[in-house]
């Protein structure tokens, strides 16, 4: 069944630079390229990404062709200190989401960027010693200077997402969700994000390689009630593992870490897939290994 609400992929840079495939300056650029040419224009990022060279290596592609950042949405993340040499004031790993790290790496990822504002900015992971407060003044700030235009979370679950939502505006949650990690759909995440307007945002929602692993327990089910289904809606497997997502009520969007434009396709076209209703429920039995309750 076709979608008349059609979510686009965003593009997962993760594994662009030296993480993966370390994508030269031309090649960032041709990828870039490509994803806009096929009307994918969100990029997922984070400040650490490379051991924190991404962006900027991303950034050097946009410096390149400068019209290209007008046709683009940036996301980025911030709030977890790595140890690598590239920190070294960095002793120990840690989050910081303290008001004056906050908005000093979202001033540093504008510099890698070269860009003069950030589409979203979200906290990478909830944070044991959080104040909303703190959070919310850097929002604020960033806001009301241009340099972000919306703010979010990741990983964070209704509990904490509650509680930062009752001192600034949330809009989204990248969480973990696939046919293989299932926990939004039992702990509230979805339930919250459909409750507050927050848009949730899947990152390894084809389960990260692991479904891909045939030593994965249900990989057998999952691939061939997959399978028949691809056979059923005319299309491919990790579109139907995709469109199981999108079919969820809360309107996920998926973020697909790839370096293959030809993966960004498969979600683009998953993305206009609704399973119906019995279909969606094989898949979730398949995944589990029972029928629901």
């Amino acid at each position: 069944m076709k979608s008349t609400n059609i979510i686009s992929p965003v593009a997962g840079c993760m594994r662009w630079g030296v993480w993966g495939a370390n994508f030269s300056t031309g090649e960032y650029r041709q990828m870039i390229e490509s994803c806009l040419q096929y009307g994918i224009s969100s990029f997922d990022h984070a400040d650490i990404y490379g051991d924190y060279t991404t962006e900027s290596e991303f950034g050097n592609a946009l410096k390149e062709n400068p019209s290209l950042r007008q046709h683009l949405k940036l996301i980025t993340k911030c709030g977890i200190q790595m140890l690598t040499p590239n920190r070294p004031e960095h002793t120990i790993k840690s989050y910081n989401t303290s008001k004056e790290h906050i908005i000093r790496s979202a001033e540093r990822s504008l510099e890698n960027f070269g860009t003069d504002y950030l589409d979203v900015l979200l906290i990478h992971r909830p944070d044991p010693l959080l104040h909303p407060a703190e959070i919310a003044e850097a929002v604020a700030q960033l806001k009301q200077q241009g340099k972000i235009l919306s703010f979010g979370v990741s990983n964070f679950l209704p509990h904490q997402t509650d509680l930062l939502s009752a001192y600034t505006l949330v809009e989204y949650n990248q969480v973990e969700i696939s046919i293989i990690q299932l926990k939004a759909l039992t702990d509230g995440t979805l339930e919250n994000c459909m409750l507050n307007k927050i848009i949730p945002m899947a990152w390894a929602p084809l389960g990260g390689g692991l479904f891909s692993d045939e030593r994965h327990p249900r990989f057998r089910a999952i691939t061939a009630t997959a399978t028949e289904l691809a056979e059923k809606y005319d299309t491919g497997l990790n579109e139907i593992l995709l469109a199981w997502l999108h079919t969820h009520p809360a309107g996920i969007q998926t973020v697909i870490g790839t370096t293959k434009v030809e993966r960004l396709l498969q979600a683009k076209v998953a993305a206009t897939i609704r399973l119906e209703r019995e279909d969606w429920f094989r898949l979730l039995a398949a995944s589990t290994g029972e029928d629901v309750a």
